[in-house]
């Protein structure tokens, strides 16, 4: 997909000087505009070489005017790597870019992800724009994973800039001193200490202590009969980071809290219509890796877990709060980084739009949906609010209550500055471009078709990207274009 202003070649013998011979800039120049994308028309011969005469000559001028020849080659590295005119304004919109099938595929890159990112950043390597990677990937703390992408993509990418699933458990301050169990994989006790919690058992904490509790597996049973090790303080609350390894030994141990509101020296009470706290991170039903269907994610542990709660118990399990992609909270923290990105690099236009890039109908597409419709919805309500306002300045009583609706994430993060997240599907990873959605919502679906979360209801709207694009590269070129940035000014 080609851009709508004119291009410059990107290849260092095109770039490295104004003076140059121009066959190479006029050759690049004609093959860009005639391999646009299909929806641009090509250009007739007679009129194409008018405007290759015009770009050329606009070059020239700007070769052979005043300033050192130190500026010109400034400026000509910054529009070699960008690809944009050397004078762009404060950006007004910011990306949201899932990793797993947009960037990398396992921990192989895709191929696009470095031609896009070159189109991100200046010579210096600073972004144009704000930037989040928001994955709902949990194993890692957020160095670690910054440090991976950017070895990726060729460019520096710092922890400021990553968004975890587990990311917003930094809001929930009121769980942080209380003594939590937490499932997952990886450095979990770091990742629960990084992000607040003072107070943390793992599972394998708990097995250790209760080494009776863990049966399934012949081999890791206790060859003589045995006590609690230690008594540990009773489990206050459940975090679910991401899949465990040990599945079985995960689900025995987390029911086995929850029926015993965090005691395990009890036996089991099914008759409470309360369980202890429980927050889960990831609902990824699937995810893709190397293998040419996907695999299992985190959301299909959790699917598990409810399941066998609910035959035990005949109730649903509830979650006090659910983290990572489609949840709005998610994308109301990523609206934040990207807010705060904006002011540290000292961008002065507020951020109005995001675009969410993703390969997932039922995570990335789902959630940018869902968060745009509560931005609707946000901004209907300010603007009820400001005409009902209005009425009663003027001395007739209000008919519209005067009610704050706004979620008790703003006074956590502040109101976001954004009034719409576009969503745009790629076609590398989880989403199968050959896929149809059901037409009919009333059809028993979530079975068979809706991978979202069990509470989670499916909406055919939800699921429908504003933008369907090959990779991850289209993508950034088209919402270039939908934004014109980086044209002339």
């Amino acid at each position: 997909m080609g851009v709508s202003h004119f291009p410059v070649c990107r290849r260092e013998g095109c770039v490295s000087c104004w003076t140059r011979t121009t066959s190479s800039l006029s050759s690049h120049y004609t093959a860009t505009k005639l391999h646009g994308d299909t929806g641009r028309s090509r250009l007739r011969p007679e009129k194409r070489s008018i405007e290759m005469k015009m770009f050329l000559n606009a070059l020239l001028r700007s070769a052979s005017g005043a300033g050192s020849r130190h500026v010109r080659q400034q400026r000509v590295a910054t529009l070699g790597r960008r690809g944009l005119c050397s004078k762009v304004e404060d950006p007004s919109f910011g990306l949201l870019f899932d990793i797993d099938g947009v960037l990398v595929r396992g921990k192989t890159p895709i191929p696009a992800a470095k031609r896009a990112f070159q189109k991100l950043v200046d010579a210096t390597g600073q972004f144009v724009v704000p930037v989040v990677f928001v994955t709902n990937a949990g194993n890692c703390l957020r160095q670690k994973k910054a440090d991976q992408l950017s070895h990726i993509l060729g460019v520096p990418i710092s922890q400021d800039q990553v968004m975890m699933s587990h990311s917003p458990l930094r809001m929930f301050k009121k769980y942080h001193d209380k003594y939590v169990l937490v499932s997952g994989q990886g450095p979990v006790l770091d990742i629960a200490k990084n992000v607040g919690f003072t107070n943390v058992v793992s599972i394998d904490m708990l097995r250790e202590s209760f080494p009776l509790l863990d049966m399934v597996d012949h081999n890791r049973r206790p060859k003589l009969p045995s006590s609690p090790v230690v008594n540990l303080p009773r489990v206050e609350a459940v975090v679910l980071f991401g899949e465990p390894i040990r599945w079985e030994t995960n689900l025995q141990l987390i029911i086995d809290v929850l029926l015993t509101n965090g005691n395990l020296s009890n036996a089991y009470e099914t008759t409470h219509s309360t369980h202890l706290p429980l927050l889960a991170c990831n609902m990824d039903l699937m995810w893709m890796a190397e293998a040419h269907s996907p695999r299992f994610g985190h959301g299909t542990f959790m699917v598990c877990l409810e399941n066998i709660y609910k035959k035990i118990t005949g109730k649903d399990l509830k979650y006090e709060a659910l983290m990572g992609k489609p949840s709005e909270l998610t994308y109301h923290f990523a609206e934040f980084l990207i807010r705060e990105q904006a002011a540290e690099r000292g961008w002065r236009a507020p951020i109005r739009s995001l675009y969410a890039i993703g390969d997932n109908l039922m995570t990335d597409i789902y959630g940018a949906n869902l968060y745009n419709r509560y931005l609707d919805e946000r901004m209907t309500r300010k603007s009820t609010k400001a005409v009902a306002n209005m009425v009663t300045g003027a001395g007739t009583p209000a008919s519209v209550p005067q009610v704050d609706m706004d979620n008790g994430w703003e006074s956590e993060l502040a109101s976001p500055s954004a009034t719409s997240c576009k969503s745009i599907l790629v076609c590398t990873g989880v989403y199968n471009p050959h896929m149809e959605l059901p037409k009919d919502a009333s059809q028993c679906i979530k079975e068979t078709v809706f991978h979202g979360h069990r509470d989670f209801r499916f909406d055919p709207a939800l699921v429908e990207p504003e933008k369907i694009v090959e990779d991850v590269d289209a993508a950034v070129e088209l919402i270039f274009e939908m934004e014109k940035f980086g044209t002339a000014v």
